[in-house]
């Protein structure tokens, strides 16, 4: 039922996706407005989402009329600009963390909104998460979140730790090496997937 190729594979994609370690600093900041995280708050509201995108996603697709490997292809176009912010640098998308009628004083609301999401789990991790059921069983997908939400607790209990660790320039080589790595995905996802869409004679 489980395959350990699958869940490395399905793994490293969506590590290189949530990208935790690369947004020490932007988890910094949000516990520096918050001035208290709740890191077991965060990655289980971060993993209901996820898992509830990998349950019930594909028949939201379904109700809309796409398949699933029409949204692999839409899915691996997002991933490759994604890849091109942590390689290059620059910034494409921009994620509104502000929501309105929420008190901004409260931690346990700044664990869910932005951490939670859109921080950890975005709008690339859910594209993600339904374009790997393109590619790899749910069984295995569903042990790669559960296994990407034991490191995100970990980096959000240890991210001071982390962050004296690694310093700025680890980071930044981090965050490149990992965009490397995804843009080389994002291309796979794209070529396994076009060719079903568009078959020869």
């Amino acid at each position: 039922m489980f395959d350990l190729e699958q869940i490395g594979k399905a793994f490293l994609i969506l590590f290189a996706v949530i990208d935790v370690v690369g947004g020490i600093p932007l988890i910094l900041q949000v516990r520096q407005q918050a001035g208290k995280l709740y890191p077991a708050r965060a990655t289980l509201v971060s993993m209901a989402i996820m898992i509830t995108f990998l349950y019930i996603g594909e028949t939201i697709l379904q109700v809309v009329g796409i398949d699933v490997r029409s949204f692999a292809v839409a899915g691996s176009l997002v991933l490759f600009f994604l890849a091109l912010e942590m390689t290059l640098g620059i910034k494409l998308f921009k994620e509104d963390t502000s929501t309105p009628g929420l008190p901004s004083d409260d931690p346990k609301v700044y664990s869910i909104v932005p951490l939670a999401f859109p921080v950890i789990a975005g709008a690339g991790t859910i594209t993600t998460v339904l374009s790997l059921r393109a590619e790899f069983e749910r069984p295995n997908i569903l042990v790669a979140i559960l296994l990407n939400m034991l490191v995100v607790v970990v980096v959000l209990l240890l991210t001071d730790r982390i962050e004296r660790l690694l310093g700025r320039v680890g980071l930044i080589v981090l965050r490149k090496a990992f965009g490397i790595i995804l843009l080389a995905i994002a291309v796979k996802l794209f070529t396994g997937n076009i060719t079903y869409l568009f078959p020869g004679p």
